[in-house]
């Protein structure tokens, strides 16, 4: 079993897992270590009687990680902060081996990352994450163990309120924030848009009195109507990146500042759900405040429903004792 260099510079991986008589695998790679990460896989997966279990696999979490990014993560969207949460997850779990992972262990983990005072959602998302490393890899053959993490139990998330700006509050906001930082504040008011598809937002991506966003949290485009007003100011900026120096703190320390109240995380997202808040207030309808917010399924945009003017008026109206229905 050997690892060789080639002369174009790339490495062979010559093995017989199965022993003389077995099957031969040759395989090249880029990098010497995906190569050796190819080999001991081979080594560990294959044996001559396939018939019996497989045995457990005894490779590091931290080598599991490793082959399931090249493997998929460095294609995602959220290539980087998604490779550095598993490995920061990895480094908590103590560096373990696959086969050392167990319900006690999870268990432990979540329990320890409670008491830090980290969030159920944020757990949660932790587990799903790591989780996703096993299924891709079991998907693609390169892991035959069950996953660990699979049948893992979320928490129960804790309704969050969401906060949201007066009319007098955001008239103050926007008389506290700078030219640049205001009209941000406004774009993001007038769209739902959460503050990073407002940086990120390119000029060519303003036009006939539209904005879309393309660098969304669900990878999909999403165009919102615009006023002539603020289509003007934002055309004004010039092309490329229209507010490419927007600085973030400076509108989460005004909306401290004018509205102190608000849940504590929320921040610059405020603006977000101020938007939502007041478009169902105002008789907006839901569905249509699905698709300007993004979101995914109805029950993300439910959370703004009690707003509505009209909310559970159905409950009243239509009830078996209300003698107004009967007579209809």
């Amino acid at each position: 079993m050997t690892v060789s260099k080639l002369p174009d510079g790339r490495y062979l991986v010559d093995v017989r897992p199965q022993g003389r008589n077995g099957k031969r695998i040759r395989k090249r790679f880029t990098t010497k270590s995906e190569a050796q990460q190819y080999e001991r896989w081979a080594v560990a997966s294959f044996h001559n009687k396939e018939w019996q279990e497989r045995p457990a696999d005894k490779r590091q979490l931290s080598e599991l990680i490793d082959l399931w990014y090249q493997i998929k993560g460095q294609m995602m969207k959220s290539a980087t902060n998604t490779h550095n949460k598993v490995k920061a997850i990895d480094k908590r779990l103590g560096y373990p081996r696959a086969d050392k992972i167990n319900k006690k262990m999870i268990a432990d983990y979540r329990a320890k990352r409670f008491e830090a005072g980290v969030t159920a959602n944020t757990i949660n998302r932790d587990i799903t994450a790591i989780s996703a490393v096993f299924t891709t890899l079991i998907e693609t053959g390169n892991y035959h163990g069950e996953n660990p993490f699979s049948g893992t139990k979320k928490l129960k998330i804790a309704t969050v309120e969401m906060g949201f700006l007066t009319r007098a509050e955001i008239s103050a906001l926007l008389a506290e924030l700078p030219e640049d930082e205001q009209l941000a504040a406004k774009l993001s008011l007038s769209t739902g848009a959460r503050w990073g598809e407002v940086k990120g937002l390119m000029s060519t991506r303003i036009a006939h009195g539209r904005v879309t966003y393309t660098d969304t949290k669900n990878g999909k485009d999403r165009t919102v109507p615009i006023s002539e007003k603020l289509e003007k100011a934002l055309k004004a900026r010039g092309r490329g990146y229209i507010f490419s120096n927007v600085d973030y703190d400076i509108v989460r320390e005004a909306l401290k500042k004018v509205a102190p109240d608000l849940p504590k995380g929320q921040a610059v997202h405020a603006l977000r759900h101020t938007f939502a808040s007041h478009f169902v207030m105002n008789g907006g309808n839901i569905l249509v405040l699905q698709k300007i917010l993004g979101h995914a399924n109805i029950q993300q945009t439910m959370v703004y429903a009690h707003l509505a003017p009209d909310f559970l008026q159905d409950a009243v109206k239509f009830n078996p004792l209300n003698e107004d229905s009967e007579n209809g």
